[in-house]
């Protein structure tokens, strides 16, 4: 079991996903984390839809959690963003889900949606886990 209130404590560190475009972390189980953010006037590009960094920042950011939950050290060696549709809603909501972790290794998707159901973006992450061997 997790301790979200803890996971949020340590994750407010990241203070360019949770202070600068305003994410959340909504919850969080073994591999999965699911993190939202409400879209404003400083998310949209000069045409007014919503900038893909933001959907790429989230994305990110909900797998940093999904990977580091557990304490340990997880970082993104590659990652891809396919943007689907734009954002219809005032929201965006990003689930991270693990599909394979190996001993350095990990392999995950995260799916970006608004509110309303929309599929924004998918993005594929493989991350590296730093593991502690001292002994």
């Amino acid at each position: 079991m997790y301790d979200i209130e803890e996971i949020r404590r340590r994750f407010a560190e990241d203070h360019f996903a949770t202070n600068a475009a305003g994410a959340r972390i909504d919850s969080v189980d073994d591999g999965y984390a699911r993190c939202s953010l409400t879209l404003g006037d400083i998310h949209r590009n000069a045409a007014g839809g919503v900038m893909g960094g933001v959907a790429f920042t989230l994305a990110d950011f909900a797998f940093a959690v999904a990977s580091n939950a557990d304490n340990t050290q997880t970082v993104s060696l590659c990652a891809q963003i396919t943007y689907t549709s734009p954002a219809r809603g005032g929201e965006l909501i990003a689930e991270a889900r693990r599909q394979k972790e190996g001993r350095s290794t990990c392999f995950y998707v995260v799916s970006i949606t608004d509110e309303l159901g929309t599929q924004v973006a998918t993005v594929t992450v493989t991350g590296f886990i730093k593991r502690n061997t001292e002994k």
